[in-house]
């Protein structure tokens, strides 16, 4: 019923396709994001994640009712993307970003969203681990975290067909043109529709 109830929703939505994008902590999706909205300045918008905005009993109480198209728990906090989010960015005429982790985005998966699914990932692990250690904002412990959530986040964007595209960020501007290259069509459509 969950997932009949989301499609229902998910089909009256209106609007450019979404962008899901998905990687971990470090592999650099910040910096594409930023390069990509100073370039396409007035195309993007972020559905607003909840976690920070509501109790955890309201926040239960909302998944239960259907309201989300992905939750996940990460260090004690809930994260969740509502379909009311989502909405009004597209509702906007702009492509709604969401920048979620594996778990999200298996579960959008199950909803009739059609996102464009892009994976940005670290060349290495080994790379991943000194852009996070050089950042210096993370405890030890935090950081063994970070890893080990990232190895295995590198594991699942390998499954076939869960990504439209996989972006492996050795190279900064070679990534930003994959990226850019991948969203293209719908950023067109933005443009078109706002000078039409």
């Amino acid at each position: 019923m969950y997932v009949r109830f989301i499609s229902r929703f998910l089909s009256a939505m209106a609007g450019p396709r979404p962008v899901v994008m998905s990687g971990p902590s470090g592999a650099g999706k910040s910096t594409l994001l930023k390069k990509l909205l100073k370039e396409f300045d007035g195309v993007f918008g972020f559905s607003v994640s909840h976690y920070h905005y509501v109790t955890r009993e309201v926040m239960q109480a909302d998944v239960a009712k259907g309201e989300f198209l992905e939750n996940a728990e990460f260090s004690g906090n809930m994260y969740g993307t509502s379909k009311a989010a989502v909405q009004a960015v597209q509702a906007k005429n702009l492509i709604c970003i969401l920048d979620i982790d594996m778990q999200g985005v298996k579960n959008i998966k199950r909803t009739d969203l059609n996102p464009i699914y892009v994976s940005i990932q670290p060349p290495s692990m080994e790379t991943l681990e000194k852009r996070l250690r050089d950042r210096k904002t993370e405890s030890e412990e935090s950081l063994q975290k970070r890893l080990h959530a990232a190895k295995v986040d590198m594991e699942i964007s390998k499954e076939p067909g869960l990504f439209d595209v996989l972006i492996i960020n050795d190279d900064l501007d070679l990534a930003y043109g994959k990226l850019k290259d991948a969203l293209l069509e719908e950023i067109q459509k933005v443009r078109d529709t706002n000078n039409s």
